[in-house]
Protein backbone atom coordinates (compact mmCIF):
# COMPACT_ATOMS: atom_id res chain seq x y z
CA UNK A 1 0.00 0.00 0.00
CA UNK A 2 1.30 3.40 -0.94
CA UNK A 3 2.15 6.07 1.97
CA UNK A 4 1.01 9.52 1.83
CA UNK A 5 4.69 11.24 1.96
CA UNK A 6 5.15 8.51 -1.76
CA UNK A 7 2.08 9.57 -2.83
CA UNK A 8 3.15 13.11 -2.55
CA UNK A 9 6.53 12.52 -4.40
CA UNK A 10 4.95 11.37 -7.54
CA UNK A 11 4.64 13.40 -10.79
CA UNK A 12 1.24 13.60 -11.31
CA UNK A 13 0.37 15.03 -7.52
CA UNK A 14 3.11 17.33 -7.96
CA UNK A 15 1.56 18.90 -10.79
CA UNK A 16 -1.75 18.51 -9.94
CA UNK A 17 -0.87 19.79 -6.62
CA UNK A 18 1.01 23.23 -8.30
CA UNK A 19 -1.29 25.98 -6.90
CA UNK A 20 -1.74 27.81 -10.83
CA UNK A 21 -3.14 24.53 -11.91
CA UNK A 22 -5.81 24.12 -9.28
CA UNK A 23 -6.22 27.65 -9.85
CA UNK A 24 -6.92 27.27 -13.85
CA UNK A 25 -9.15 24.05 -13.14
CA UNK A 26 -11.25 26.21 -10.66
CA UNK A 27 -11.72 28.95 -13.40
CA UNK A 28 -12.20 26.61 -16.01
CA UNK A 29 -15.22 25.02 -14.00
CA UNK A 30 -16.81 27.84 -13.06
CA UNK A 31 -16.67 29.36 -16.46
CA UNK A 32 -18.05 26.28 -18.29
CA UNK A 33 -20.90 25.83 -15.80
CA UNK A 34 -21.37 28.71 -13.34
CA UNK A 35 -21.24 31.95 -15.16
CA UNK A 36 -23.80 34.00 -16.36
CA UNK A 37 -22.23 33.49 -19.79
CA UNK A 38 -21.65 29.93 -19.61
CA UNK A 39 -21.58 27.29 -22.22
CA UNK A 40 -24.62 26.02 -22.46
CA UNK A 41 -26.17 29.71 -22.83
CA UNK A 42 -23.87 30.47 -25.93
CA UNK A 43 -25.16 27.11 -27.41
CA UNK A 44 -28.84 27.98 -26.77
CA UNK A 45 -28.44 31.31 -28.48
CA UNK A 46 -26.27 29.65 -30.98
CA UNK A 47 -29.69 27.91 -31.77
CA UNK A 48 -31.98 30.81 -31.62
CA UNK A 49 -29.71 32.11 -33.84
CA UNK A 50 -29.63 29.30 -36.83
CA UNK A 51 -33.22 28.85 -36.16
CA UNK A 52 -33.87 32.96 -37.25
CA UNK A 53 -31.32 32.54 -40.10
CA UNK A 54 -33.12 29.69 -41.61
CA UNK A 55 -36.44 31.92 -40.77
CA UNK A 56 -34.59 34.74 -42.48
CA UNK A 57 -34.37 32.18 -45.38
CA UNK A 58 -37.92 31.32 -45.86
CA UNK A 59 -39.50 34.62 -45.95
CA UNK A 60 -36.74 36.45 -48.28
CA UNK A 61 -37.82 33.53 -50.55
CA UNK A 62 -41.67 34.05 -49.73
CA UNK A 63 -40.83 38.35 -50.97
CA UNK A 64 -39.43 37.06 -53.79
CA UNK A 65 -42.17 34.92 -54.96
CA UNK A 66 -44.64 37.88 -53.57
CA UNK A 67 -42.59 40.16 -56.09
CA UNK A 68 -42.59 38.01 -59.14
CA UNK A 69 -47.03 37.52 -58.41
CA UNK A 70 -47.04 41.24 -57.78
CA UNK A 71 -45.26 41.98 -61.44
CA UNK A 72 -47.40 39.33 -63.23
CA UNK A 73 -50.90 40.98 -61.58
CA UNK A 74 -50.41 44.47 -63.62
CA UNK A 75 -51.47 42.87 -66.60
CA UNK A 76 -54.55 43.92 -66.63
CA UNK A 77 -55.77 40.00 -68.18
CA UNK A 78 -53.70 37.82 -65.53
CA UNK A 79 -55.70 39.86 -63.08
CA UNK A 80 -58.81 39.47 -64.85
CA UNK A 81 -57.53 35.59 -65.05
CA UNK A 82 -56.86 35.45 -61.38
CA UNK A 83 -60.03 37.24 -60.18
CA UNK A 84 -62.23 34.43 -62.33
CA UNK A 85 -60.12 31.31 -61.03
CA UNK A 86 -59.72 32.47 -57.35
CA UNK A 87 -62.65 34.57 -56.34
CA UNK A 88 -65.11 33.62 -59.32
CA UNK A 89 -65.50 37.10 -60.52
CA UNK A 90 -67.73 37.48 -63.43
CA UNK A 91 -68.97 39.95 -65.52
CA UNK A 92 -72.49 41.48 -66.32
CA UNK A 93 -74.38 39.15 -68.06
CA UNK A 94 -72.49 36.17 -67.41
CA UNK A 95 -73.63 33.07 -66.07
CA UNK A 96 -71.19 30.56 -64.55
CA UNK A 97 -71.06 27.31 -63.96
CA UNK A 98 -68.65 25.42 -61.64
CA UNK A 99 -68.46 21.67 -62.62
CA UNK A 100 -66.69 19.51 -60.05
CA UNK A 101 -65.40 15.77 -61.14
CA UNK A 102 -66.08 13.01 -58.47
CA UNK A 103 -62.32 12.95 -58.50
CA UNK A 104 -61.67 16.50 -57.96
CA UNK A 105 -63.54 16.83 -54.81
CA UNK A 106 -61.18 16.28 -51.74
Amino acid sequence: MFKISELKKTKWHQWIGNIYVLILALFLVWMFFFDANNYFFHKELSDDIEALEQNKEFYTAEIQKDKSFIEKMKDSTEMERFAREKYYLKKENEDIYIIENQDSIK
